[in-house]
Formats: structure tokens, sequence, C-alpha cells
């Protein structure tokens, strides 16, 4: 079941918050938890029953080795909890990837067909964080109700953020006076969900129309059309994820509960270290303070600290799937991180803002490529095609302008034996995909806006012109990009 769902928007949410609202009318905390773990279990086991049961192993095992940690330090048992989370991660996940490695190297195993359970990578590395900081003595006594709500809190379930125990915990307490209708906290949560939903619905999903067919050809791509499906990617990735984030954010606040902000206009980043300071901020917040510091990183000189910053992206793009595509995807930004670095360690000044944005928003869109492809050799064909290494081709449009202003350069550009583009696209996706990005890189996010925003009749208005807007966009066919990671 996804936020973006008929079932979700007039079923499951409308029920979830009148059971909420009426239990919250009689202040029993432990009732109100119940019912939303209840809420949260449902919706995890709406997509498959079958995986209810490893979610409450996962639970109560993390819960109970938890509590042991909390009482007594021991590496042992830190060891042993972290380790089971892993290879109940690392079965799932990357088992019929390895199998696949060693096949093409000789090997003839046979493919397991492991269905990935939904949420295990975002769950299992929240409960990570939760024995690591039981171990160090950073953890408050919580009761299971606490724990499981905080492990499988629907809003966040699926793609995320990856919240942390201190963030959350203490939240679903639900101590002294449980607040009935936040009024302001309920509108901010409608307003981020309803612009949540229609970056997903209404952009979102409709350049990613355009761009699956493209990576889907991507053997024969050419100029103008690598770079629309790069650029579209581009767009389609952070709409589609951004816009679950607020979905999430605002669901949880209809609930009285904030969840933490998990991008701040990341193409509008300076540097590479901006853009991960402001994408995906929450797993960025966890690999640094779980993996990176860790492994000695910042502290111990140059060479140290570019391993672990190669150790900590490889890994990350590891986490995001199971294909050299990813993890190579994760070495690349390595390489970019360590460059930085090595130039801030030089002295070297900065470079103004808007050379800033567009090196690093280039390098960005040229990693995105590796991130979508499904192979090296899809993403290598794309990289040529945007190069111009296989020619140089533009829309018919383009093509007949350059021809009428100047035949000679026309011909000395492009070659007498130019072609256009049109075979996927019809040639304007691309002004369009590149006004949508100035638009992320430009103008203010939700989160600013809200900032100033205050109860008016047109901010009413416009909510319900984007909830009307949203809800004639929902598909059937929907589905959020980061649940496959």
């Amino acid at each position: 079941m996804l936020f973006s769902s008929l079932e979700f928007l007039l079923i499951f949410l409308p029920i979830a918050l009148l059971g909420f609202y009426g239990l919250a009318r009689l202040e029993n905390a432990s009732w109100i938890r119940g019912w939303l773990l209840l809420c949260s279990l449902f919706f995890y086991a709406y997509w498959d029953w079958r995986y209810l049961p490893l979610m409450l192993f996962s639970i109560g095992f993390n819960y109970a080795i938890g509590q042991r940690l909390r009482s007594k330090a021991s590496k042992a048992w830190l060891t042993f909890g972290v380790s089971l989370n892993l290879v109940l991660l690392g079965y799932f996940k990357y088992v019929d990837f390895f199998i696949e490695t060693l096949n093409e190297f000789g090997a003839q195993f046979s493919a397991l067909d492991i269905v990935l359970p939904l949420a295990i990578s975002f769950f299992t590395f929240q409960q990570i964080s939760y024995l690591v900081d039981a171990h160090r003595g950073k953890t408050l006594q919580h009761d299971p109700l606490q724990y499981a709500l905080f492990v499988c809190y629907f809003p966040q379930l699926i793609a995320g953020p990856i919240v942390h125990h201190g963030q959350m915990l203490s939240q679903f307490s639900f101590t002294g006076k449980i607040r009935f209708f936040d009024s302001p906290l309920v509108s901010t949560g409608l307003i981020l969900f309803i612009v949540g939903l229609c970056k997903k619905v209404i952009i979102a999903d409709q350049v990613g129309a355009y761009v699956d067919p493209l990576f889907g050809s991507a053997m024969g791509l050419n100029f103008w059309e690598a770079w629309t499906a790069a650029i579209g990617y581009t767009i389609q990735l952070y709409f589609d994820f951004s816009g679950y984030s607020e979905m999430a954010m605002g669901i949880a606040m209809l609930f009285g509960i904030t969840l933490p902000k998990n991008f701040d206009s990341p193409y509008r980043a300076q540097s590479i270290a901006d853009f991960w300071r402001r994408w995906h901020m929450t797993l960025g917040q966890f690999l640094r303070e779980y993996l990176y510091i860790p492994l000695g990183g910042g502290r111990n000189g140059v060479s140290r600290q570019i391993g672990a910053l190669f150790t900590t992206m490889l890994l990350g793009g590891l986490w995001h799937g199971a294909g050299w595509t990813f993890v190579l995807w994760g070495g690349l930004h390595g390489i970019y991180l360590a460059i930085y670095h090595c130039a801030k360690r030089l002295g070297l000044p900065a470079l103004p803002k808007a050379i800033g944005i567009t090196i690093t928003l280039s390098s960005v869109i040229f990693a995105w490529v590796l991130f979508r492809a499904g192979s090296l050799e899809e993403a290598s064909h794309i990289w040529m095609a945007m190069s111009g290494m296989d020619g140089i081709s533009l829309p018919s449009s383009l093509a007949t302008i350059s021809q009428w202003i100047s035949p000679w350069i026309h011909v000395k550009l492009f070659g007498s034996d130019y072609h256009s583009a049109g075979s996927l696209i019809n040639g304007n996706e691309l002004y369009i995909f590149a006004v949508l990005l100035a638009i992320t890189v430009l103008s203010k996010n939700v989160h600013e806006f809200i900032e100033y925003w205050s109860p008016r009749y047109d901010w009413a208005i416009a909510t319900a012109a984007g909830w009307t807007a949203a809800l004639y966009f929902v598909t059937d066919t929907s589905y959020f990009l980061y649940m496959q990671f």
C-alpha cells in the first residue's frame, strides 16, 4: 500500500486517524501506541503478509539485545546483535547478487530468486544504531510497544527517513496531556502531505513515463535523448523521493509526531560535500556517525580520511542496491568527496557560487546515470552519447533553425549526415526537464515556505486545488523508487 494509492488515501489513513483521535480523547497512552502499532503492522503486512514474522522477529530480537546492552555494555553481545542484523540483510538483499557475480567467473550456482522484504534496509539501519547507542549508554528505558512503534511506524517505514531512537522514542511515550487535534501541526502536516503527493504523482510519475523508455533503450540513445534521460531521471528521483519524505512528515504530523527533514534543496549545493548534507540527510547522518567517524574519518591525516570516505561511500552505494552499478556509483561519489577534501586541505579558495553549483550538479547528474542504468554497459553507452562521442543530434526544431541561420556552421559542427532525435521523444521534453531542474535550484523548498506560513484562505484554496489535482493523477501503477532499495 503506497501513500499515493486510493486505498491508502481514502480508506486506510482516515480509519487510522479516526481510531487515533478517538483513543486520544481517553488519554490512554498504551492504547494509542497499541492502535498505531496495529495500523503499522497491517500497513506492512498489506504488501506481503509472509514477511510480517520477519519484522516481528527483528523487533523482538533487537529489543532484547538492546535491553541486555543497556544493563551491561558488552562487545560480544553488540557484535552478536549487529551481526545477526547484517546476516538477515545480506541474505535477503545480496545472496542472489553474489551468486550472479560468482557465475560470471565460471561458477554454475542457481539463483535463489529471493524476494526482498519491504523496508528491510531502513529498519535494519535504525536498529543497528539503537544497539550501538545502547552499548554506549546513550539509550533510555522504553517499553516494548514504544520500541516496536519506533521500528515500524508506518509513515516512515517503507522508504525512510531513517529515524534515530533519540528523535522518536520519547514522542511515542504520549506522556502528559495528549494533544487533541493540534490545529497548527495538523495544518502544516496537510500542506506537507499534499505538496509531497503533488510532487510524486504530478511531476515524478509523469517524468518517469518519458525517462523509463529511454533507459530501457539505453544502448541506442543519441545525444539529445541521452541528456533527456539523464536530466529527466535527476528530476524524477528528486521529486519522487523528496515527495515521499514530505508525505511521510505530513502524515506523521497528523498523529502529533515530528519526523526529521530528509531533503534541503540538494541541487542547490555548491560542493559535493554540501550535496551530501542536503540529500537523504538521515542516511548521511547515519553513515557519518556509525561508519565514517568510527573509521577515523577526518581525524588521522588525509590518507585515513580518504580511506574512510571511500569505504563509507562504497558501502553506502551497496546499501542502495545489490549491483555493481550501485557500488561504482558510491565509489564515484567517494572520488568526488576525496577531490573536494584534498582541495580543502590544500587551502584552495571556494569556487564562485554559480560555478560551484554548476560543477556539483553536473557531477551529480553524471553519477545518476550509473545509479539508474541496468548495467555498466548501458551506463557507458549513455555517457558516450552525452559526450557526443556517438555523434551529436538535436531535435528537428533546433536542426531546422540552425540550418536556416547558417548551413555552414550546421555542417561544420554536426556533419552533413546529421540526424535529428525523435524516435523515443518529440524533442521538447528536455526543455521541460531543464525548467524543472532550474526550479529545484532557484526556488524555495516547501520547508522554507512553511517557515512563513500562516492560516489564510489562499493557502486553503491552493491546498484543496493540489489535493484535487493529485487525486486526478493517482494511478494503480505508481511506485516509489526508493522502495526497491
